[in-house]
């Protein structure tokens, strides 16, 4: 039997994508991107500071990195604990001795129960991103509107009661969205997100949000703890990333390396030492810009119209 001609006929077929969240650019085609003092890599170190209850939630699923034995689960509440008891302060010494600043995704529930720990970060100089309201507050479309405004609301306000500050950038847990989350971003005001990583530069939604592409693979989550992977390989396939992203950036403008690491991942003590090295490496190059989230958003969107 014949097939229905109609059966290939797709309203939307065009150049470029079939929806209008943002129009299609590929990367080359875009006009070279400069960074401050001539820096052909902006490094974005971004550190998912995480408080995980120790009775999950799956609906609409569960976070990764979640518990994940029969309640109560001692063994990976308390792993993940060591982040804020240890690790995080760990990192902080790391980007002192470097000489960096970095971007602090993190959830509401962290700045209610460890406020100090928050202004800490906020006191050294780096910034804080919302990640929701603790690693329950998960996105994924058929969470009712209203449900999702309102978590987003209550992750913004925990912050700005310890930090004095809105924050300006968001993290979902595991980068995910409803259909609603781009515009929820926008109507509360957020300048940027950091969920979708299609990209190496940022991009503009249509309704003028800044998306900072936060790349998954350079994680150490999926590194070192998922791929199981040595710290060190971890450090040496960064340091690849930024010698090619380095010599793309001397004919086609600057490129942007995020670095996102989980403090009770790499600050554990057979760790932290390549960590700690990695970051002062990065830093003593000439060609590298280490940059919050924000910063990097600012100076993109200073040069870049659409």
């Amino acid at each position: 039997m014949a097939l229905d001609p109609a059966y290939l006929e797709y309203p939307r077929r065009r150049h470029g994508y079939d929806h209008d969240l943002y129009p299609w650019s590929a990367l080359h085609q875009r006009p070279p991107v400069a960074w401050p003092g001539g820096k052909g890599v902006a490094v974005w170190l971004c550190v998912s500071l995480e408080w995980f209850p120790i009775l999950p939630q799956d609906a609409p699923f569960r976070a990764p990195g979640h518990m994940q034995t029969a309640y109560p689960d001692y063994r990976h509440y308390t792993a993940r604990e060591y982040g804020t008891r240890i690790g995080m302060y760990r990192l902080l010494d790391a980007c002192a001795k470097a000489g960096v600043r970095m971007s602090v995704a993190t959830n509401g529930a962290i700045a209610e129960r460890y406020p100090q720990l928050v202004r800490e970060i906020v006191e050294a100089g780096h910034e804080i991103i919302a990640h929701s309201t603790d690693m329950n507050g998960t996105i994924a479309s058929g969470l009712p509107i209203e449900e999702e405004r309102a978590l987003i609301a209550a992750s913004l306000d925990a912050l700005q009661a310890v930090t004095g500050t809105r924050p300006a950038g968001w993290l979902s847990i595991a980068r995910s969205q409803s259909w609603n989350t781009v515009n929820l971003l926008e109507e509360a005001g957020l300048s940027y997100c950091c969920d979708w990583v299609n990209d190496e530069l940022p991009w503009r939604f249509a309704n003028g949000l800044i998306n900072l592409p936060l790349n998954h693979e350079l994680s150490d989550r999926q590194v070192i703890t998922v791929q199981q992977q040595s710290v060190d390989s971890y450090a040496r396939q960064i340091e690849d990333a930024c010698d090619w992203l380095a010599g793309e950036a001397r004919s086609h403008g600057g490129r942007m390396l995020p670095i996102h690491l989980t403090p009770y991942i790499s600050a554990l003590p057979y760790r932290i030492d390549a960590i700690d090295a990695l970051l002062a490496r990065l830093a003593a190059r000439q060609d590298t810009w280490f940059a919050t989230g924000g910063e990097i958003a600012a100076c993109w969107a200073g040069q870049v119209s659409a």
